[in-house]
């Protein structure tokens, strides 16, 4: 193992590519989908910070390893819904916390990391942030002009499950990154059950990436997949008794019956104008 907390060899990740609807297709969900048991202002539950992490150590491991591997080494990238922590590995944490510092602007090789986020003492506490942006996402789904518009890389983790918008944010992340560039969406199945939106609740783990996958198509990216990071055992979440796996659902949502699974749905901004098939449906 090296230094950077990953092997000398990228990990062999299972990869699912999402299969596009047909031309044509209507976008298949409704506001429905995105009802919310609590359906209070956002800004009031974020209120608090939280100084947690909401996957467990392995999977943390893991995410870091992956991000060694698959984010750029300089330019900037965007941490949507970030708060305290972004999980970088070393390998990239400290360039970031360079630029956040002021010691490598204006060099070449600078990593610069803005983060997005809800929460102003969870924002201020992260040491690898360049440029805080606090924003309600639900209500204003278009980023703020502090993002600017040249992102290499976006990387959302396990918050995607929140936005009562996604198609409209994840378009607008789009606009604001450059051609070529990435976003890696990291899903688990860890949440607040009450602030995700309904359908989250509704489907089970595939159908949720599939979900998620599709935002990213609709929105315009393109070369979506879906990638396994940390393998799900099923099994870790049965219950004698648990009829229609209600048992395990709950568990899986609040942390425990077994690690936690980690799966990165991503895509890439195409060429100018291959994107517009999907987002013209509408």
């Amino acid at each position: 193992m090296s230094t950077t907390g990953a092997s000398s060899t990228p990990p062999a990740y299972p990869t699912t590519p999402f299969q596009p609807p047909p031309p044509g297709t209507p976008y298949p969900y409704t506001s429905a989908s995105f009802t919310r048991l609590d359906d209070t202002p956002d800004t009031d539950f974020y209120s608090t910070p939280r100084f947690v992490t909401h996957i467990d150590d392995a999977a943390i491991a893991r995410l870091r390893t992956y991000y060694h591997w698959n984010l750029p080494r300089e330019g900037r990238v965007l941490d949507l819904c970030s708060s305290w922590v972004s999980h970088l590995p070393p390998s990239l944490e400290e360039p970031a916390r360079k630029s956040a510092r002021g010691e490598a602007a204006g060099k070449d090789g600078e990593l610069e990391v803005v983060g997005l986020g809800m929460n102003k003492q969870e924002l201020d506490a992260n040491p690898v942030l360049k440029t805080r942006v606090l924003q309600d996402l639900n209500t204003s789904p278009n980023l703020d002009d502090p993002v600017g518009k040249d992102l290499d890389a976006t990387v959302c983790v396990v918050s995607i499950d929140y936005l009562t918008k996604p198609v409209d944010v994840l378009r607008s992340v789009l606009d604001r990154t450059k051609e070529g560039g990435k976003i890696h969406l990291i899903i688990s199945n860890r949440c607040f059950p009450t602030k995700v939106v309904g359908r989250w609740l509704q489907v089970g783990e595939r159908e949720r990436l599939q979900m998620v996958a599709g935002y990213l198509w609709w929105a315009g990216w393109r070369n979506v997949e879906i990638v396994d990071v940390v393998e799900h055992d099923p099994r870790s979440d049965m219950a004698e008794g648990d009829v229609g796996g209600v048992v395990g659902r709950l568990r899986g949502w609040i942390g425990g019956g077994g690690g936690d699974p980690l799966w990165v749905v991503r895509g890439v901004k195409a060429r100018e104008g291959s994107e517009r098939e999907g987002r013209d449906e509408l």
